[in-house]
């Protein structure tokens, strides 16, 4: 079922304890182009369709990543692209959002998600795998 954008956005903005939705939507816009260049194939469609169309647009096409980011460089990608954000800042925006698309995607494709991505990204997701 596919969430709608308002809905999406009030869970990214209570997570990151955000002001406004604007707020949420800048961090949620910037994660999620970060994310999509990291899927590919069925899992990013997948994904994509659980997600609100202006989402998921931004998710199908996402910035271009030369190379796989570590969930710390993620973070500092991230940092890079939202106007006034700190490392710390940008790790909860990164927290709030994923947690939130990761509550969108059931357990199976978040698996698959995880498969394609660096070590590491289960803490952003707010879903501590047991190794």
């Amino acid at each position: 079922m596919t969430l709608r954008w308002e809905a999406f956005l009030d869970q990214v903005k209570e997570r990151g304890e955000y002001n406004s939705r604007s707020e949420a939507d800048r961090a949620a816009r910037v994660v999620l182009a970060l994310l999509g260049a990291h899927l590919v194939g069925e899992v990013r469609a997948q994904l994509a369709a659980r997600l609100p169309e202006a989402f998921a647009l931004i998710l199908l096409n996402p910035l271009q990543s030369a190379e796989p980011l570590t969930p710390e460089r993620f973070v500092r990608a991230t940092t890079a692209w939202i106007e006034g954000a700190t490392e710390a800042t940008a790790a909860w925006d990164v927290s709030a959002v994923l947690s939130t698309v990761a509550d969108a995607a059931d357990d199976e494709l978040l698996q698959q998600i995880l498969l394609q991505l660096p070590a590491g990204y289960d803490l952003l997701f707010g879903r501590p795998q047991i190794h």
